[in-house]
């Protein structure tokens, strides 16, 4: 699959313009309402994005497809948008702010973010997961979308008053790289929020045992052809996570401690969330895992300063600033 990219300007409600990645294209200006032209940096032929993993953007697309979030669908994910954003809600969102959500996906996060911020960039490297965010995202006027690769990005340096990046950057080949690129494009003291998979480093042995089990099922599916992937995770969201969540809630309602239980963070959540996950969890090819030591270090060699981690999950959330 060849991933191209989109960039608009602002024009009025939600927009996009498109272009291939080897020709000109207009970009956000850094302030104000102008735009900035840049030469592609490819040569002649197309251009091939390094820190793309085509497959894993495919699959995504047709993820976002599957499980748009659209229809009133919105609601069911509230309680995971305030997992990630309560705790630091204030520190972030702001109405005369201007930010960006990369890796947007279906925009289920935007759809939140964007009625508390004056302007908010939906950036993605797949162009199905951007006409899903651009159908969630329509009634909105101060959305905008950019067809983009992390650690790629012809964003100008210091545009965005804030952005954020939640389980995104585990599924890139450089992971670093992809950081940093964000974190170039924030505005000097601008915050960042960064979710990425956990090492499983604040868990018990048999936790760890127990997820290696699971990794390995996660290979086999993750090769299977789509259908067969789809049908296979819908099976396991059936007789696996509803099932483990069932049983959390009855264990904590009889007041036993479920910190550690397998799948308990999905208690109270909808079952198209557990449907959803199940296929993010099982059917992605590409999957990183880092602890919080390393995900400090990422941080903050990409610029970022006074970092914080949220003590509850889903692990690793972290906040910091550029410097």
């Amino acid at each position: 699959m060849q991933v191209g990219r989109t960039l608009c300007q602002p024009r009025g409600k939600c927009c996009v313009a498109k272009r291939r990645v080897a020709r000109n294209a207009e970009q956000p200006a850094a302030s104000g309402g102008g735009t900035v032209k840049r030469q592609g940096t490819t040569g002649e032929g197309g251009a091939v994005l390094e820190n793309v993993d085509s497959r894993t953007v495919e699959d995504f697309g047709k993820e976002w497809a599957r499980f748009s979030y659209g229809d009133g669908r919105l609601e069911d994910v509230r309680s995971v948008f305030d997992s990630y954003f309560e705790w630091i809600a204030d520190d972030l969102l702001s109405a005369d702010r201007k930010g960006a959500d990369f890796g947007c996906g279906s925009g289920r996060w935007s759809a939140l973010v964007a009625p508390r911020v004056r302007e908010l960039w939906c950036i993605d490297a797949s162009a199905a997961a951007l006409a899903v965010a651009r159908g969630n995202l329509a009634e909105l006027g101060n959305c905008h979308f950019a067809q983009e690769a992390i650690g790629e990005l012809s964003i100008p340096d210091e545009t965005f008053d804030f952005g954020y990046c939640l389980g995104v950057l585990h599924h890139v080949p450089d992971t670093e790289r992809g950081l940093k690129d964000c974190v170039r494009t924030l505005k000097r003291g601008a915050p960042f929020l960064v979710y990425l998979y956990y090492a499983l480093d604040n868990r018990p042995g048999w936790y760890r045992r127990l997820w290696q089990v699971t990794n390995a099922v996660r290979w086999c599916i993750a090769a299977m052809p789509h259908p067969l992937k789809v049908a296979t995770c819908e099976v396991i969201a059936a007789l696996v996570y509803w099932p483990l969540v069932q049983l959390s809630q009855l264990v904590e309602r009889l007041g036993c401690n479920v910190a550690n239980w397998p799948l308990s963070f999905y208690r109270g959540k909808a079952y198209y969330i557990l449907r959803n996950d199940a296929l993010d969890r099982f059917g992605t090819r590409l999957e990183k895992r880092f602890t919080k030591r390393q995900i400090l270090a990422l941080m903050e060699s990409s610029g970022l300063r006074d970092i914080r981690f949220s003590e509850r999950p889903p692990y690793w959330l972290a906040i910091g600033w550029k410097a």
